[in-house]
């Protein structure tokens, strides 16, 4: 392929969205650890937050987009129509915190480009992702993320052993 075609085709890329569905996978890889602090340090306040048990909590971020950017092209059918281009238009990531740490990224709604998915959930981890911080796990070179397809969830934390129970002797009178 020559280069004017090669830069030509990763222009394209870009513009429909590729970049920010490889940044919201690569997210879910390396927010993974990340403390409960520098989450809301980097990806704001949460707009909802649920405790489930003693040690689980989610802290849910959403964003909604009035457009959806790109080019949309209309084509008449009958019966209806199709729409060719633009994208989601909204995204919920809810980040799974056990231990006060992120153990798992997951992302909702209307969110994909037309090349890649997820895409529109990047506005929400891009501040983390541009500036890491101390507790989010680096991405090596065998850590691969996919604009088209999410990475695999992480594995359930197994949960936490009960306290042990400390017995007294019984003390007579």
């Amino acid at each position: 392929m020559n280069r004017p075609a090669s830069l030509a085709l990763l222009t394209l890329l870009a513009a429909c969205g590729y970049g920010d569905s490889r940044l919201a996978h690569e997210a879910q890889l390396s927010m993974e650890g990340m403390s409960a602090a520098d989450l809301q340090a980097c990806a704001g306040i949460p707009d909802k937050t649920k405790r489930l048990d003693a040690r689980t909590e989610l802290f849910s971020y959403s964003v909604k987009n009035e457009s959806t950017g790109g080019v949309e092209v209309s084509l008449p059918v009958i019966g209806g129509g199709y729409t060719l281009g633009g994208s989601g238009t909204a995204c919920t990531a809810t980040f799974r915190l056990v231990d006060d740490r992120v153990s798992g990224l997951f992302y909702a709604g209307n969110n994909d480009r037309p090349v890649g998915q997820d895409g529109v959930c990047a506005h929400i981890v891009r501040g983390c992702m541009r500036r890491p911080l101390p507790s989010m796990r680096p991405l090596g070179e065998d850590a691969a993320a996919s604009a088209f397809q999410q990475p695999p969830a992480p594995p359930v934390p197994a949960p936490a052993a009960p306290p042990p129970v400390s017995r007294m002797e019984p003390v007579g009178r």
